[in-house]
């Protein structure tokens, strides 16, 4: 009896991943692979990478020894970014058979079992052209009440700290139609929420029909069985009057929307080569919260960037009180080698970056209370993920605005969208009780 070959996965980093690993998953199982958790004994090792910071090259490389220590004789596969802007380095890592960039994935499992194989070396595949859009239908997905589809690729931007334009190359989207049918898979299989993920996610636009990221919600609102569309990072100047009203006037349309800021000082957002102000930002947001009242902005902000003075740091911090963001994703910034902020003069020291940092947090904080405190004595639709890490007796899911709820665990609800009347707040969550 031969004996069937396990595979399990790591995945880093963002949505986008998230998916693509999903994807890699499924053609796994389809090859007769048993698919097993990160920790458990495996024939291959599958770490889907990050490069987005150095903590993300530094999370990556550990991973990547870990799955090694685990099983020395596994095939350790290193995908993704960090496979594909540092081929080399991901290679000399102890363990490591197999080194696939960002537009291999669909041929991962030819390439991991050449790489079993082999009789020795190390296989390296990373720094190929990306310039088609790689096909990885996910199908279906393990453990999740939401499903993530990947829809665009790529970033043109050249923002000046960031290293992601050289990991995942030029802009370039799926068809159309391709995500259509994927959706209503999802939908027959029962998710109800589905999130559409890209790395420029606003730069959707089908190369055939000229359909963009509008076009795309507004054709799957129409899909009998999905209750929710979500989007991911949104750019500012995306979000036009015309967006504003789509999104105004299409029901299944998350009043949620992620909108990456990363500074609120006009003068760092030129050095970081951003293409907007923060009064393009301010428009924006204000038009938004009056057309759609209980909408939640959420953002990232980086903080320490070269050049930072004080004063801009305060102009950044002000802003983003202004904003009353439901929450803001803060991070110091980090040199990449071969971005051009890496070379800048004025780098901010690290105790600085540290103050910032725990400045721009707590200010998060206090408006992700205030923002909460609004819902309280509020009936509001949740969808039901799971029950909460450490406490079985819970459940937790999010409203249409991403309010994490939680709820006494009523073994019915995993999965469902049920109106819950929420009662307070704790801790990062809110807290309340199913209404029916």
């Amino acid at each position: 009896m031969i004996k069937e070959k396990s595979v399990a996965f790591i995945t880093l980093g963002c949505k986008v991943n998230i998916a693509e690993t999903e994807g890699m998953k499924r053609l796994f199982e389809k090859a007769g692979y048993r698919i097993v958790e990160s920790n458990e004994f495996a024939d291959v090792y599958v770490v889907n990478t990050c490069t987005v910071t150095n903590m993300g090259d530094r999370k990556s490389r550990q991973m990547l020894r870990r799955v090694h220590g685990i099983n020395p004789e596994a095939v350790v596969a290193a995908v993704g970014c960090f496979a594909q802007v540092s081929p080399e380095e991901a290679a000399k890592i102890e363990g490591v058979s197999l080194v696939v960039g960002n537009n291999l994935k669909n041929e991962i499992v030819s390439l991991v079992e050449q790489a079993a194989n082999a009789d020795k070396g190390i296989h390296v595949r990373g720094r190929q052209q990306l310039d088609e859009f790689e096909e990885l239908p996910v199908e279906t997905y393990t453990g999740h009440t939401r499903a993530f589809i990947k829809v665009q690729d790529g970033c043109d931007r050249f923002c000046s700290y960031c290293i992601i334009p050289y990991a995942r190359g030029p802009v370039r989207s799926r068809k159309m139609g391709d995500v259509i049918k994927e959706v209503e898979g999802f939908a027959r299989q029962g998710f109800k929420e589905i999130v559409l993920t890209g790395i420029h996610l606003t730069s959707f636009k089908d190369s055939e029909t000229g359909s963009d990221l509008t076009d795309l919600t507004g054709e799957i609102n129409h899909i009998e069985g999905i209750e929710r569309i979500r989007l991911g990072s949104l750019e500012p100047l995306f979000i036009t009057p015309r967006f504003i009203e789509h999104a105004r006037n299409t029901p299944k349309l998350c009043p949620h929307f992620h909108i990456s800021l990363q500074s609120g000082s006009a003068a760092t957002l030129e050095r970081m080569n951003r293409r907007y102000s923060p009064d393009d930002f301010r428009r924006v947001v204000f038009a938004l919260k009056e057309a759609i009242p209980h909408v939640a902005i959420t953002t990232d902000v980086m903080v320490g960037f070269p050049g930072e003075t004080r004063q801009e740091f305060e102009e950044s911090l002000a802003f983003c009180d202004e904003m009353g963001f439901l929450w803001a994703h803060v991070f110091k910034y980090s040199p990449r080698k071969g971005t051009p902020a890496a070379r800048f003069k004025d780098q901010v020291s690290p105790e600085e970056k540290e103050e910032r940092s725990r400045a721009m947090i707590a200010l998060a904080e206090k408006n992700r209370e205030a923002f909460y405190r609004r819902f309280i004595g509020t009936e509001q639709k949740v969808l039901f993920e799971q029950p909460v890490h450490g406490f079985p007796e819970l459940a937790e899911g999010l409203t249409d605005n991403y309010i994490p709820v939680e709820v006494p665990l009523d073994g019915a609800v995993i999965g469902e969208i049920l109106p819950v009347r929420i009662e307070g707040i704790h801790g990062e969550r809110m807290k309340g009780v199913l209404s029916h």
